[in-house]
Order: structure tokens, then C-alpha cells, then sequence
């Protein structure tokens, strides 16, 4: 078995970004985010089915953390991901059979 060594500082940056987004709604951003590229607010309520409130309140989180960008262009502000690691850790995840 190959062993690997990570350091503490690593070990809590990936658990800060795995609790942060670990949750259902985060998660279908990313995954809405990863097929579209980049979306408006009223682009991701429409898709999930869920009030814009909401949606901003997450959104804004993920973007405080790093996990998202978001780009002004017009009247609407559009967001994509801005951590493209993120995307690789749900890619392995939907890979398991779990």
C-alpha cells in the first residue's frame, strides 16, 4: 500500500472546502456551474427550482471562500467557478458507488 504524507495546513484547507461544499444546493451549483460554464442567479433559481434569496445566500458564501468568481456583465452578475479542484473532487465522488 502506498503511503502519502500531507501536512496539517493542507489537510484543513480541504476540509474547509469539502464543508463548505458539502451541502445539496452548493453542490447542484457546481454541478450546473461545471456543465453551463458560467450562470446568472436567475439562471441557477430556475434550474435548481429554488427562491433567489437562497440561491444568492450560497452563492455568496461560496464566493467568500474562494470556490466561486463572479463577473459583472450589464445588469446581471454571473458566476463560475473559480477553484477548478472542486470540480475534480465531485467528479471522483459521482464515481464511487455509493
Amino acid at each position: 500500500m502506498e503511503t502519502f504524507s500531507i501536512s496539517q495546513e493542507k489537510l484543513e484547507k480541504v476540509a474547509f472546502i469539502l464543508k463548505t461544499i458539502g451541502h445539496p444546493i452548493r453542490l447542484g451549483i457546481i454541478g450546473l456551474l461545471q456543465e453551463h460554464q458560467k450562470l446568472s442567479v436567475n439562471d441557477i433559481c430556475e434550474k435548481l427550482g429554488v427562491e433567489q434569496s437562497l440561491i444568492s445566500h450560497h452563492l455568496n458564501n461560496m464566493k467568500l471562500k474562494g470556490i466561486l468568481r463572479s463577473e459583472r456583465e450589464g445588469k446581471y452578475i454571473f458566476y463560475f467557478v473559480n477553484l477548478e479542484e472542486v470540480l475534480t473532487v465531485i467528479s471522483c465522488m459521482s464515481k464511487c458507488n455509493i
